[in-house]
């Protein structure tokens, strides 16, 4: 990958919660939600973080949208100003900032204030910013329901939420994303809260503006059909650390990991005759407070001996045509 290409690069990003203390005692116990997470996007590419609940991956896109600040780590963005770390920027740096980097929530129905019309919701980031006049903020928004699907966009603008469906919703928040013309979007299974019917529409719909407007994506989602769709490569997700990384079909036909192969062997397969072999994981998922040092998967790994119990987490490592495992036995 040329170093030009680079977009987003993540190093050694962090983020840990405190659990107890107070105002006069600190705490000692900490949640680890993110931990030594590196991973760089490409312009123009969608990468998809995939893992079971809990594992960090929302919490991993509010750190790079600067929603958490982070306990350590680097984000840097390359800009027109040039390769910013986002991870440091406070004040009027970070708010600036904010336009290159933005946000689109799961839920739909929480995500917008109910007193606010269509135009007050995507307009918003531009008030913030201070970008255009009146007549101007109009005419961006007008065009920007047009190309979300969102048509004739003047019966729109003056109507509220509760009178949209969760599809036009979810593309009035993605409108909201790109008014302000980012370079980078954090999609937080956008389409999770959709009806099976609605959900392909919007998919589409994030595709083509990522073709026409070079959008890049960190999509957030548990469902690997979701991310086969949508993204150029997958990286997964256990307990706050990257374990696999590949390009999407490498990873599907491939997986190397433990933990990915139990992933997608809980993939439904729509054909009653299919046979698959079980992958013997054990337990469920383990607390990520203040863990080991050793592998994350080290309590439920069928792989796992001595080695992995002595040794710190395994770094990423490519195996060969750029597929990423953090694994000591493989």
């Amino acid at each position: 990958m040329e170093h030009s290409d680079i977009l987003v690069n993540i190093q050694n990003l962090s983020k840990l919660f405190p659990v107890g203390g107070g105002i006069f005692r600190h705490s000692d116990v900490f949640v680890h939600a993110v931990s030594g997470f590196n991973l760089q996007i490409k312009r123009g590419e969608s990468v998809g973080l995939v893992g079971e609940s809990g594992c960090g991956k929302s919490t991993t896109g509010k750190l790079l949208t600067r929603l958490l600040d982070p306990t350590e780590g680097k984000i840097e963005i390359a800009s027109e100003q040039g390769v910013i770390d986002i991870a440091s920027l406070r004040g009027k740096k970070l708010k600036t900032f904010r336009r290159n980097v933005q946000m689109i929530f799961q839920d739909p129905y929480e995500s917008m204030n109910p007193r606010l019309t269509i135009y007050d919701t995507v307009a918003e980031p531009l008030n913030v910013q201070g970008i255009g006049t009146i007549t101007e903020r109009e005419a961006r928004i007008t065009e920007l329901l047009e190309t979300v699907g969102l048509t004739p966009a003047a019966s729109f603008l003056f109507r509220y939420p509760h009178e949209l469906s969760g599809g036009q919703r979810q593309r009035v928040a993605i409108a909201r994303a790109l008014i302000i013309s980012p370079l980078f979007v954090v999609a937080d299974e956008p389409t999770s809260m959709l009806d099976v019917s609605v959900r392909t529409g919007v998919m589409h719909l994030m595709q083509d503006l990522a073709t026409n407007l070079n959008v890049t994506y960190l999509y957030i989602t548990h469902d690997l059909a979701v991310a086969r769709y949508m993204c150029n490569r997958i990286a997964v997700m256990y307990l706050g650390k990257l374990v696999e990384l590949a390009e999407t079909e490498e990873l599907l036909q491939h997986a190397q990991h433990p933990y990915t192969k139990a992933l997608l062997s809980a993939v439904p397969v729509p054909d009653p005759t299919y046979k698959r072999s079980a992958v013997e994981i054990k337990g469920g998922i383990s607390k990520p407070i203040n863990p080991e040092p050793r592998c994350r998967f080290y309590d439920r790994c069928p792989l796992a001996d001595d080695s992995c119990r002595d040794n710190p987490h395994p770094e990423l490592e490519d195996k060969g045509d750029q597929h990423f495992v953090a694994c000591h036995k493989i």
